[in-house]
């Protein structure tokens, strides 16, 4: 079992913060800005960060030959453009803590897709998973449809969302990588970044940039942070966490999301919110931890 070191046990608790406060961060600036565009200048300004990091580190960024480059386009097309596209679609019409439950329902997707797709063993603890999946997003549901005001729309912005992370997951574990994963992330980031430049030209107006002082810290801390800090720890970390530790800190993202809403742009959660947050904790425990 490996034996994670005292800084090691820090970076995983800023991690696993950092990604939980995002979610209600976020609102500030999608409150002010059209959520395409958001997206568009925060991935690209956090891909020249990444790239400027990582090449003083000295990783090698430049793909070398179509198989690299192929295999930048085939995993950013669900991994990065997929996910990050329809969540912030989601994200601006959900609740933050609604909207990071269903996000990271990701876990469970895999599994039943490796069932589906590639013939993976189906569980007792993969059909729990499911059926606590779905009761959270039946009460999701039947509270949106029960609001006037109320997006189902959304819901189904970020079950896609979870569906194309939960595929370019399955397809990065299958994936057979000679490129870094520091400059796989970075050109996923830029391809992804280009597309979804062109979508908010298209179909978005365009912002008068006179934000709030809060939605310019909101852009500030997704460049620097989600994009940023957060992606430089995670590859810090991820030869070393234990798969039961990974799992942990998957949970604890839409828990901290859903709790730190409140505090940060006063959405408080309903009792929907709750329960359904409860359903997904157990359909990622049922799928991730292992018994001993």
């Amino acid at each position: 079992m490996t034996t994670l070191t005292s800084q090691q046990r820090i970076g995983l608790v800023l991690l696993t913060l950092m990604w939980g406060l995002n979610w209600p961060i976020m609102k500030f600036s999608l409150r002010e800005l059209p959520p395409l565009h958001f997206r568009a200048l925060t991935m690209a300004l956090g891909a020249l960060m990444l790239a400027l990091y990582f090449a003083w580190r000295g990783v090698r960024l430049r793909p070398r030959g179509w198989s690299e480059w192929r295999m930048v386009v085939l995993l950013g097309l669900p991994n990065v453009l997929g996910w990050h596209t329809l969540s912030i679609i989601g994200v601006s019409q959900l609740p933050a803590g609604r909207a990071a439950t269903l996000g990271f329902t990701m876990p469970v997707w895999t599994v039943l897709l490796g069932v589906l797709l590639y013939g993976e063993r189906l569980t007792a603890r993969l059909a729990l998973a499911v059926v606590a999946v779905l009761s959270g997003i039946t009460l999701l549901l039947w509270h949106e449809w029960a609001q006037l005001a109320g997006s189902p729309a959304g819901i189904a912005w970020m079950q896609g969302a979870a569906l194309a992370w939960a595929i370019g997951t399955i397809w990065m574990r299958r994936a057979q990588l000679t490129l870094p994963p520091e400059a796989l992330v970075v050109w996923m980031m830029a391809l992804a970044t280009t597309v979804l430049a062109a979508l908010a030209w298209w179909l978005e107006p365009a912002p008068q940039w006179q934000l709030s002082a809060w939605g310019w810290a909101s852009l500030v801390w997704a460049v620097a942070i989600n994009y940023g800090v957060a992606q430089v720890i995670w590859f810090g970390l991820a030869r070393a966490l234990p798969a039961s530790t990974s799992a942990m800190s998957v949970m604890a993202v839409p828990l901290i999301g859903t709790l730190s809403a409140p505090l940060i742009v006063g959405e408080w959660p309903q009792w929907h919110d709750l329960a359904a947050m409860v359903c997904v904790l157990v359909a990622i425990a049922a799928v991730l931890l292992r018994r001993d």
